[in-house]
C-alpha cells in the first residue's frame, strides 16, 4: 500500500504555472495528503488553503501515477487540474521554502517529470 497524495495545476492568465519548492530542494506542484472522509477534489482545495493561503476549485483529474520520491519510497500521485476563485496573492506556509510561477515553457530543472507531465496535459487542454 502507497500513500496517496493529491496534487493541483494552477495555470494563471499569464500562461505561468505556481510550484513550490520543498525541503528537497525540487519544485512541486501544492497539495498533499488526502485525509480521512475527504474526497480528492476537497483535499486538493484545503492543501491549497494550507500551503498557499489562496481558494481554488478542482476542474477535473489530469494524471495519476507511482511517483519514487526518494529511493525506495513511493507515493500514488494524483493531479487536478484547477481555476483560481479570487485574487492571487500566495503566502508560503511552514511547508515549503518558496512559492513561485514560472512559465509553462520554461519550467525549472528540479522538477520531477510527472509533474511536468501534468502541468503540459493541463496547458494542451487548456487552450
Amino acid at each position: 500500500m502507497f500513500p496517496v497524495s493529491i496534487k493541483g495545476v494552477l495555470l494563471l492568465p499569464s500562461s505561468e504555472v505556481v510550484l513550490a519548492l520543498n525541503d528537497r530542494n525540487e519544485w512541486e506542484l501544492p497539495g498533499g495528503r488526502i485525509e480521512i472522509g475527504e474526497d480528492a477534489a476537497e483535499c486538493m482545495v484545503r492543501e491549497f488553503q494550507e500551503e498557499l493561503d489562496i481558494e481554488v476549485e478542482a476542474l477535473g483529474i489530469i494524471d495519476s501515477y507511482l511517483f519514487e520520491v526518494i529511493p525506495g519510497k513511493h507515493v500514488f500521485i494524483v493531479t487536478y487540474g484547477c481555476g483560481l476563485v479570487g485574487s492571487f496573492n500566495p503566502q508560503v506556509s511552514h511547508e515549503h521554502t518558496r512559492i513561485e510561477t514560472f512559465p509553462v515553457d520554461a519550467l525549472p530543472a528540479n522538477l520531477p517529470p510527472g509533474y511536468a507531465r501534468s502541468i503540459d496535459a493541463w496547458r494542451r487542454a487548456n487552450r
